[in-house]
């Protein structure tokens, strides 16, 4: 029971521990940028978990199992696909602002004041057009703008919304799962054990993402009060993990020698 308690014990506060991991964290800070909502916030990291776990525990189970090993060069491309999406993540959110940053300031009225152009939002989009706010003076309806347009093509998709984490917490999931098995068989030799073991650090990543990811989002809440405020942050966020996701990509195809006839690599 004792043995029991301490893989449990153990396996979830290291799984929360793996959560706070800098790229783990970057990657979530630019999905949440302009999330508000906590409990929003919340399953944004609860799905990150779980497409993390799902990755950690089918790879990590397989090589458990299967004694599988990793080549250097397949393992530094399944490192190398998070510094790619970091990078994706990134070039998204600095597109975001920059697409907004030309019509930041404009303001234009005609010579009676009816007819005006500024940045207004239906919801989550935002976008500019000459327009006046006199009864059916709008050009056009909330529910035609592109958002709105996507929401009914995915409307039987509930989830739709929680796709893109699912998808990044996966491809983190990739760079960690060999490491995170390798280390487990030294210390757990039996193999439903380690596997019991990668379950419960799983769910200790998804609670440590969802308290890390209402924490940035009650920090964006508090310090990024309007929209010229959200839109810096996306830009801060975006820079930052763009930079890091090339620095990834630099340490693996240059100095991991991904592309080199032997490449290094130690999980």
């Amino acid at each position: 029971m004792i043995s029991l308690l301490s893989i449990v014990a153990m396996g979830f506060f290291l799984g929360m521990r793996h959560a706070t991991d800098p790229d783990h964290v970057i990657a979530v800070t630019t999905i949440v940028t302009r999330q508000r909502d906590l409990g929003r916030a919340a399953l944004v990291g609860a799905f990150w978990g779980l497409g993390h776990t799902l990755t950690i525990s089918v790879v990590g189970a397989a090589i458990i199992l299967f004694d599988l090993i990793i080549p250097a060069r397949v393992g530094l491309s399944m490192e190398l696909s998070v510094g790619i999406m970091l990078v994706i993540l990134g070039a998204m959110n600095v597109a975001g602002f920059l697409r907004s940053a030309p019509v930041a300031g404009a303001h234009h009225h005609d010579h009676e004041g009816a007819i005006h152009s500024h940045p207004h939002s239906h919801g989550d989009y935002i976008h500019t057009h000459p327009h006046g706010h006199g009864p059916e003076a709008h050009p056009h309806a909330p529910s035609e703008t592109p958002l709105a347009t996507l929401d009914r093509a995915l409307a039987k998709l509930a989830l739709y919304q929680h796709v893109r984490p699912l998808v990044v917490g996966i491809v983190h999931g990739l760079a960690g799962s060999a490491a995170v098995a390798l280390l487990v068989l030294t210390t757990i030799r039996d193999p439903l054990w380690a596997i019991a073991y990668l379950v419960v650090f799983g769910l200790g990543t998804i609670a440590g993402m969802m308290v890390i990811t209402m924490s940035i989002a009650s920090t964006f809440k508090l310090v990024g009060r309007g929209q010229a405020a959200s839109q810096r942050l996306g830009l801060a966020s975006g820079v930052l993990s763009l930079v890091f996701g090339l620095v990834v990509a630099y340490q693996i195809c240059v100095v991991g020698g991904l592309f080199a006839v032997h490449p290094q690599w130690t999980p």
